[in-house]
């Protein structure tokens, strides 16, 4: 969570140095300058919430899955040596995580070949990837699709800055310029902002669903082994 701490803290520190600079040079705060923008920053805003909403979401769902007791697994063996397959399919249950689920499927598996138990295991497996990889395409389109938006909303300013200037004639100004041409570069800030954001909060979170993977292909191994060891 202080990967997320810190990324807001720094785009808040960012969106006040803005708002500060902007205020210095032209008495307009950072909210109606990001009105000016355009239409286009609409969608741009919709993106951005989804992204951190996405973010949030994402990363709490894949912490959650990630925890592991770590006497898990010996108690699991403990039980099934025991023969209490059913106390142990109740640990995995009230585990509540993807390995849990993996490890209660292969449990209701015993007596059968252990090909069978492994096959049965994997597809839990691959279903609860699957699950913790929900949303995670959005957030990668995002990623792309922001600053594009914000770019499309740059020409569309500058294009109205220009008719803005035929229909000035000779009566264009430097505040004419800068103004129009400001207020069409917002949109591609608004656009790079939210892109950039989702990129690194995609790239982290797949860090960490990869984690998550590891951890459940490690403990399918050792469970597998457990079912391998003799009288099983």
């Amino acid at each position: 969570m202080s990967i997320l701490l810190q990324i807001v803290q720094g785009g808040a520190a960012v969106a006040e140095t803005v708002a500060e600079t902007t205020t210095e040079g032209g008495g307009m705060d950072i909210f109606s300058l990001i009105w000016k923008g355009g239409i286009v920053m609409i969608p741009i805003g919709i993106l951005g919430v989804i992204a951190v909403y996405l973010t949030i979401e994402r990363y709490l769902t894949i912490k959650k899955a990630s925890v592991l007791d770590s006497q898990f697994m010996g108690n699991i063996k403990s039980m099934v040596t025991e023969g209490d397959v059913r106390g142990a399919q109740r640990l995995c249950v009230a585990n509540g995580t993807p390995i849990g689920l993996m490890i209660d499927k292969g449990l209701s598996r015993i007596g059968k070949p252990l090909k069978d138990i492994s096959v049965a295991v994997e597809n839990v497996g691959k279903l609860e990837v699957y699950k913790l990889e929900k949303g995670m395409a959005l957030l990668a389109t995002i990623s792309g699709a922001a600053p594009m938006l914000g770019f499309l909303g740059t020409v569309t300013g500058m294009i109205r800055t220009f008719n803005q200037m035929q229909d000035a004639g000779q009566q264009i100004t430097a505040d004419l310029l800068s103004g129009g041409i400001g207020e069409a570069m917002m949109t591609t800030v608004a656009g790079l902002v939210v892109g950039i954001f989702a990129y690194i909060a995609y790239n982290l979170l797949s860090s960490f669903i990869n984690k998550v993977v590891y951890i459940m292909e490690a403990t399918t191994v050792e469970f597998l082994d457990i079912m391998h060891e003799p009288g099983k």
